[in-house]
């Protein structure tokens, strides 16, 4: 497995492919509310893929949040892939490539199915409640990269 950096369309076609698969077909968010803004190559987010022999099986991105804490958001793994520690490699990747741009926090607001995995990644659970996002149940999660 390796975990790449978007750094063309095809790439970033692949990061949505992921996503529209993911979020709108299986867990049935509405398409406008997943794609947006910033899902552009040269934008102010930093895609990432996860590649396995060649094929793109996970994707997310991140974005500055507030000076020093990265924003992680839209991470998706298709199905077959799920419980393989793709996940991990790509929030692994994620992490270290915000570290190295300067940021020393990460936030990122979790769907509380996933609660348990970012748990074992270091994340802290720090919202009081659950709330909802494209109608699902998430909390706000951080960890810091230092």
């Amino acid at each position: 497995m390796q975990c790449v950096k978007v750094t063309n369309e095809a790439q970033l076609n692949d990061c949505l492919r992921i996503r529209k698969t993911v979020f709108v077909e299986e867990q049935g968010v509405p398409e406008d509310l997943e794609l947006d803004e910033y899902d552009t190559v040269d934008g102010p987010c930093r895609h990432w893929l996860v590649l396995s022999e060649g094929k793109a099986v996970a994707a997310g991105r991140w974005r500055e949040y507030e000076p020093g804490t990265a924003k992680f958001q839209r991470i998706a793994v298709l199905l077959p892939f799920r419980g393989l520690g793709v996940g991990r490699k790509l929030i692994e990747a994620m992490e270290e490539d915000a570290k190295a741009s300067g940021y020393g926090k990460a936030v990122l607001d979790s769907q509380c199915a996933a609660e348990r995995f970012y748990r074992k990644l270091g994340y802290v659970t720090v919202s009081a409640e659950p709330f909802y996002d494209a109608n699902i149940l998430h909390v706000r999660m951080e960890k810091s990269l230092r």
